[in-house]
Formats: structure tokens, sequence, C-alpha cells
């Protein structure tokens, strides 16, 4: 028997298929393009400070893809496999568990991996410029791989274990949080509370955390102790294995239905009470929301989730009371506004993201919207269900975020006036503006990804590089050329005036107002024209317009000839 078999087969599968290849282009030329920008940026600057900064931003860039690919890869491999009821043939083979863990690890990640490497020559440049040494490069590439293997490996535990996708990618998610953000801020907690008398136990609970592998494999830190660096990537080496180990020894068992226990039977009936209510309170809530949309009953019944919101919310007030009982009054200040903003913000442009499309992504791929669209419901009536559903989960958090940020805005100002810093309250009103936009945009945009989406995992994804990610990417690069073309004495272009502040701002303001505004309409108008028409194509994604366009010039009829006798 060949050692490995399901190994040896996604290999050769992998081999044929041509995302491994452009994949690996892609990010390759996606390295490129930051490289370019990073040295537009620091033209003006020495090649060993250009050099380093290339390495380094490429490098925390990396360490982010690695981080949490395996929540993107293989969180829901296995999963996927046994609500799909195939996970148990393989078991009626010679398989074993190892057997099959790494087979679905090779048929996963191959593609990740190559992305992976082809970062590494963009990486090596700054190594050729002299900026770093070869020492340095070599124990952050080795960091960059054993943090990929460690996110993966924890991904498929999670998938072994779980049977629902959304769950198995939470769990994976949180997981490899606990790691990431959990313990480095456990640390720094210990340190500020007792630094002479636990910096033991906060060092090691940095161990585990590839973000201090990562600063331990930089030459200074790694001169001042080498240990460090080794034990780090031990430990998060010895980890990977356990995850796979564990998941190797779990899934020979996990994919098979047992009948549920007397407690587990207790303990699933509290809980679904906890979610949904009682039985009388959710007769009570369907006859209410049935009357007002049932797609809103359908997408929102679930009690638990705008309390889930609002548990993220007290977490971070919590998290303000002891740095307020921490630091005093020295806590209130715009180094600390800004901050809370920005987490406030990007977690609920984050959870939007994931709860706009979910419904109609896991409907459409079990045919239950085929359904849906066969009763009476107009499509105007459908969508305005899921906004409905939105608008109950989100809409009081939002306004709460709104209140606090206003607040800190009120005591910006009577730190400084408007006339003395008008900067900051700028920011602050044009930053409330952009989260409602982004809101709105991500709604209609995450509806729209799940009705055209291949599959359910791509949702949230795709929705938030077009609405968050792609125009930051867009407004780096024009401020970038903004900045090298409009500065010097004199202007290249406009001699006299140099960008500023306002500039800036209002460019990033606009073009992401520009950017949402189109994005909503367009999904709008593609759902409301064509959403019973994707309803009943689960597995015909609808083609782009330029995939469109060379099948129409490929099914024109050509002309011929007609030989008159």
């Amino acid at each position: 028997m060949t050692f490995l078999p399901i190994v040896d087969r996604e290999l050769r599968v992998a081999a044929r298929r041509w995302v491994t290849y452009w994949g690996r282009a892609l990010f390759a030329l996606f390295a490129i393009i930051i490289g370019l920008f990073v040295y537009l940026a620091n033209y003006r600057v020495g090649s060993l400070t250009f050099s380093q900064n290339l390495f380094y931003g490429l490098l925390w860039l990396a360490i982010l893809y690695c981080l949490f690919s395996g929540v993107g890869f293989t969180a829901d491999c296995l999963s996927e496999e046994k609500r799909e009821g195939t996970l148990g043939l393989l078991f009626l083979t010679d398989l074993k568990g190892h057997d099959v863990i790494l087979g679905k690890l090779a048929a996963t990640s191959v593609g990740g991996f190559y992305a992976l490497l082809a970062i590494f020559p963009i990486l090596a440049v700054p190594l050729l410029l002299g900026g770093i040494t070869p020492g340095e490069f070599w124990r952050e590439v080795l960091v960059l791989a054993d943090t990929a293997l460690f996110s993966l490996a924890a991904g498929i535990f999670i998938s072994a274990l779980s049977r629902r996708r959304r769950k198995a990618r939470a769990g994976a998610f949180f997981l490899l949080l606990l790691f990431a953000v959990a313990f480095p801020v456990g640390a720094g907690i210990i340190l500020s509370l007792a630094p002479s008398h636990r910096s033991s136990l906060a060092g090691y609970l940095l161990l585990p955390s590839p973000w201090y592998a990562l600063v331990r494999g930089a030459d200074a830190p790694y001169r001042a102790g080498q240990w460090h660096f080794w034990w780090s990537v031990g430990v998060i080496h010895g980890l990977t294995w356990l995850f796979l180990w564990l998941a190797a020894r779990v899934v020979p068992h996990s994919w098979q239905d047992r009948p549920a226990e007397a407690w587990g039977l207790r303990w699933r009936e509290r809980w679904r009470n906890w979610v949904y209510g009682n039985a009388a309170q959710r007769k009570s809530f369907r006859t209410r929301l049935l009357q007002t949309n049932p797609i809103c009953w359908l997408a929102g019944r679930a009690r638990l989730k705008p309390a889930l919101v609002w548990t993220a919310l007290g977490a971070v007030a919590v998290f303000w009371a002891w740095g307020c009982a921490r630091a005093g009054s020295e806590w209130f200040n715009e180094g600390i506004y800004f901050p809370t903003a920005i987490l406030l913000n990007s977690m609920l442009k984050l959870w939007v993201a994931s709860e706009a499309g979910r419904q109609f992504a896991d409907d459409r791929q079990s045919g239950a919207l085929e359904l849906v669209v066969s009763t009476p419901l107009r499509v105007k009536e459908i969508l305005r269900g899921q906004r409905l559903a939105l608008r109950r989960q989100f809409l009081g958090p939002l306004l709460a975020v709104i209140a606090v940020e206003l607040i800190f805005l009120a005591a910006s100002l009577r730190r400084q006036s408007f006339h003395e810093q008008p900067l900051n309250p700028v920011l602050w009103l044009a930053g409330i503006t952009m989260l409602v936009a982004d809101l709105l945009a991500l709604s209609w945009v995450g509806m729209w990804e799940a009705m055209t989406a291949k599959k359910p995992n791509h949702v949230t994804g795709k929705t938030v590089v077009r609405i968050l990610l792609a125009p930051w990417a867009l407004y780096i690069a024009l401020a970038i050329l903004a900045a090298l073309l409009l500065e010097g004495d004199p202007s290249p272009l406009l001699p006299g005036w140099a960008p500023d502040w306002v500039f800036f701002v209002g460019l990033w303001f606009v073009l992401g107002l520009v950017t949402d505004l189109c994005y909503t309409l367009g999904a709008a108008w593609h759902l409301r024209r064509s959403f019973r028409t994707l309803a009943f194509q689960r597995f015909a994604p609808a083609p782009s317009p330029l995939a469109r366009l060379f099948k129409a010039r490929r099914s024109k009829p050509k002309l011929q000839a007609v030989r008159v006798p």
C-alpha cells in the first residue's frame, strides 16, 4: 500500500489545478506592488532604510496571512465532509486517522503554501540591499513557515470536532486569537501588575505566540537572548503536531451519529431555550415577526445574536474601566480615544460582513432558498426581511458606538477648540459617517456575494475585500502618488502648493463614500434584477462580465458565403 495514499492523490490533483499556479503568481504580484509603493514612499531615504521598511512591511503582512490561513483553508474541510456524509466512506477502507488528516491538510493547504513561497523571493530583496542579515532573513522565514503550519493544524483540529461550517470557522478563529492576542495581552497585564515577581509567568504566556517569535527573530533581540526565539519556535511547532495528533485521534469517531444521552438532551434543550426562548416565547416572537416579514423571522429568530454583539461591546467597556482604574486621568486622551473607536468600528464592520449574507448562502447551498422563492413573497420583501434582521441585531449597538464616539468628540473639543486643532473633529465626524456608509454597503454587498459565490466560505472574505480592503489599498496608492507629484520645492505639477491634511482626509472620505455608493447601488440593482434566477442556480454561480463578454464573442454565429448557382 502506498505510504499516505490520500496525500499522494491530493498532491497530484493540486498539480493539475490552475488556481495552484495562478494563486502563486497573484501573491507574488501583490508583493511586488507593495514593494513598489514602499519604494515610492521611501525614495528620498537611503537604501538601508528602504530595505528595512520593505522587509518588515512585507513580513507583518505575511505573518497575518499565515496566522489566519487555518480559518480560510482547513477550518471547514472535515466538517464539510461530515455534513455531506462522505467522511465515513473513507473509514470503510484501510485508511487510518492520520491518513485522512494529512491528506486533507495537503488538499486544502498546498495552494496557500505555494502563495507563501512566492513571497519569499520578494522578502530576499532587502537581503541583497544589505538592510538585513542572512541569519535574520532565515529566522523570519522559519517563523512564517512554522506559523502557517500551526494555523493549518489548529484549523483542522477544530474541523474534526465540528459539524457546522460557521461554528468550525468561529472556533478556529477564536483558538488562533487565543494564541495571537489573548496570551500576549495577558502577559502584558501580568507585567504591568507585578513586573518583578511574575515575569516568568508572562514569559511562558509569550512563548506560544507567533508575534513573540517574529520579534525575537530580529538581530538585536536574538543576540540578547537566543533561547527565547528557539523556545518559542519549538513550542509553536510542538503545538502543531499536538493539534494534528488530536485531530487524527478524534476524526475516526467524530463522523458517526450517536444517540444523544439524557444529560446531552437536557443541555441541548436548555441551550435551545436560551437561544430561541421557550415554546411560548418562540410562538409570540414568531407571530409578531411573521406579520412584519417572514424572512425577518427566518434570519433573526435567534435572540442570542443581538446579545452577543452587546457582550462584545461590554467587554470593551470592561477594558476601558480597567484602564481608567489603572491610569486615572492620563487615560483620557486622543491616544486612547482613536484606537478604541477603530476597534469598535472594525468589530461592527466585520460582524455585519459575516452576518449579511450568511442566511442566503446557507439556504442557497441547502436548497432552502428555492423554497423561499417559490412562495408568494416578492424579491423586494425577501431583501427587506434580511435587512430588518440585520437592523434588529446591529442597530442598537451601532447607536451606542456612535454615542460613544460623539462623547469622544466632545472630550476632544473640550481639550482643544476647533480653531486650535480642526483635524480631530473632522476625523471624528468623517469616521462616524464612514461607519454608517460602510455598514450599509456591507449589508447589500454581503447579500449579493451570498447569491453569486461558489462556496459559502468565500462570502465574508469577498465582501470585506471589496468594501474595506480595496478602498484602503487604492487610497494608500493615491496618497503616495499625490505626495510624489505634488510635494517638492517647487511642486512638479502645482508649484507653490503642497498637499496638507485637508487633502488626505478629503481623499479618504470621498474615495470611501464613492466606493460605498457604487457598490451599494450596484448590489441592490443586481439583487432586484436577478435574485430569482440565482436562487435556482446553486452550483452555477453568475459569471463575471468579462466571462460573459468572451462567451458572447464565442457564441456569435459566423457568416458563411452562399454560392449562387
